[in-house]
């Protein structure tokens, strides 16, 4: 064993590199190793031999063993000296640049709109874009023969075969949101509701999949005065410059009476230029709340009353940031999003927005 010990002691202090080292192990206390072949010998002694010759064997595989452990750490340790030696690096040079994320002109403009109404009072409510049948058509005063409720117009759920109940659809509107808030908090309220909806719609200005923020007042002398108030101070904040709105008769099912707005505008080169001009510009719909709808949210309307209005984010980020195609908000094409994205640190200002 003392010539065993001083061979492979020897070697491995003399092995120059991590494979002369693997070598070594295996010769030594490999499975056909000479160590591992004496340990197989151990059955053939008597047993006064085998307690002399067993823990000696034990002592010798570990003394090898922790030989090659310390060896291939050293030889670990001098190849990374060599290294050092050879690999510089100078910490003075500047910082490869790295391209920043850009901010989505849909959330950049949702911030804006949010940040306005807050100024004004308003509260952010949000709600569920899978929405019951009730809530997102019969709550809101639309009637089963309704376009809106064909499904060449809007995303139903699949139903079981045999289950009677009204499918689930994607939401059509964020109108849902106004009966569940009107349900948790009733009036007075006023709020906000921004977020996704789903339509069966595609082309230049219509995507199946789109923004909008609806709003609620509801109060005891509420009217369509207030509503035109609220509508040209979020119009001036959000464009920046003082904006005239036109109000045109109209008919929704939720709102008694309607109406569509029309905001101030002039065309240029196939550009529209907001709060200028002789031309005018469809841009939302909105009305006093109708009566069944207040019931529907457990509200008397014979003791309060409000209004409602609904306007597309997309469209809003279209006109003020001159994107023309609303399809392109959903391609995920860099190039696009980092020529009309925005920085993490252009945040909105309570009352102008982010001007550009």
């Amino acid at each position: 064993m003392d010539d065993l010990r001083n061979k492979y002691i020897e070697a491995i202090a003399a092995a120059a590199d991590e494979a002369a080292l693997e070598e070594l192990r295996v010769q030594a206390v490999g499975k056909k190793g000479e160590v591992s072949l004496k340990m197989r010998e151990l059955g053939k002694m008597t047993p006064e031999e085998r307690q002399v010759a067993g823990p000696a064997l034990n002592a010798l595989k570990n003394e090898i063993t922790s030989a090659l452990a310390a060896k291939k750490a050293a030889l670990a340790d001098a190849a990374l000296d060599a290294r050092l030696a050879t690999e510089w690096l100078d910490v003075t040079l500047p910082a490869r640049n790295r391209r920043v994320g850009s901010i989505h002109p849909i959330s950049q403009v949702t911030e804006e709109v949010t940040a306005i109404f807050a100024d004004m009072g308003f509260a952010v409510a949000e709600g569920p874009q899978i929405e019951t049948d009730w809530y997102n058509f019969d709550a809101l005063n639309i009637p089963g023969h309704h376009p809106a409720r064909a499904e060449m117009d809007t995303f139903y759920t699949h139903r079981a075969e045999g289950d009677e109940r009204p499918p689930h659809v994607l939401r059509t509107h964020t109108s849902p949101v106004q009966i569940r808030s009107m349900e948790k908090t009733g009036a007075p309220i006023r709020i906000i509701c921004p977020g996704r909806v789903y339509r069966a719609d595609y082309d230049q200005t219509h995507t199946p999949m789109f923004h909008q923020i609806e709003g609620l007042a509801l109060g005891r002398d509420v009217s369509m005065a207030n509503l035109k108030w609220v509508l040209e101070e979020f119009f001036t904040a959000f464009f920046g410059t003082e904006v005239k709105t036109r109000f045109r008769a109209s008919h929704f099912p939720f709102t008694e009476p309607s109406a569509e707005v029309d905001i101030q505008c002039s065309w240029e080169g196939g550009t529209v230029k907001v709060g200028e001009g002789d031309d005018w510009l469809e841009v939302l719909g909105s009305g006093m709340v109708h009566p069944k709808v207040l019931e529907a949210g457990g509200i008397d309307p014979n003791e309060y009353q409000g209004f409602a209005f609904g306007i597309g984010i997309d469209r809003l980020a279209m006109l003020k940031y001159g994107i023309p195609d609303l399809r392109a908000f959903f391609d995920s094409d860099l190039r696009w999003l980092r020529h009309y994205g925005f920085a993490s640190l252009d945040q909105p200002t309570l009352h102008g927005g982010l001007s550009r």
